[in-house]
């Protein structure tokens, strides 16, 4: 009979903790390939909650990648002037709106910046991150407890190492740059 319970509540537990999981489970689709991303709710919980909003309501649709430097970053997520869609659409002001939201406070941990780490964008203002996000195609230690971490590519990381990079002595800007096709929960 003990037996018996400890297999339901054993069976409980995994398939609550696969439920939890996949809550925090999105897909970037790129013009390469589709990009499986963890988010980490337990840690940025605000920010996670932030790119879920916004990526379930279509505003990462069609936004550019804007600023991409080879062996650092690619940075997206200016659903104001980067959404190729939209008539606020101009690529020389992307990078520098957001969305109609507040701006969140920082949410920094002891994440490191590694190779596939999703963190969010901002101005020196640590509190003035607001859609604007990059994926690291290296590890940036020097970025740690300076940036909300918020998730991590888990599948895919070769469709990010794709990206078009932009012009180094341009600050990474990319002229014709790709876009996200769709960033939608699991």
């Amino acid at each position: 009979m003990n037996k018996f319970f400890l297999k339901i509540i054993l069976f409980i537990l995994i398939t609550t903790n696969q439920s939890i999981s996949e809550e925090n489970i999105m897909i970037l689709k790129l013009k390469d390939g589709d990009v499986k991303i963890e988010l980490f709710a337990d840690v940025a919980p605000n920010h996670v909650k932030r790119i879920k909003e916004l990526a379930d309501n279509g505003k990462y649709n069609k936004v550019v990648f804007h600023r991409v430097i080879d062996g650092f970053m690619a940075q997206t997520g200016d659903v104001k002037f980067g959404n190729s869609s939209s008539s606020d659409f101009d690529l020389k002001r992307a990078g520098m709106g957001g969305s109609d939201l507040p701006d969140l406070k920082q949410e920094f941990s002891n994440l490191p910046h590694d190779r596939g780490t999703l963190s969010m964008a901002r101005s020196s203002d640590p509190n003035s991150a607001n859609s604007q996000f990059f994926i690291c195609f290296k590890p940036a230690p020097f970025l740690d407890k300076q940036y909300t971490v918020f998730g991590k590519v888990i599948e895919g990381m070769e469709f990010v190492d794709m990206i078009k990079r932009g012009d180094e002595s341009n600050n990474g800007a990319v002229s014709e740059p790709d876009q996200i096709i769709s960033f939608k929960s699991l």
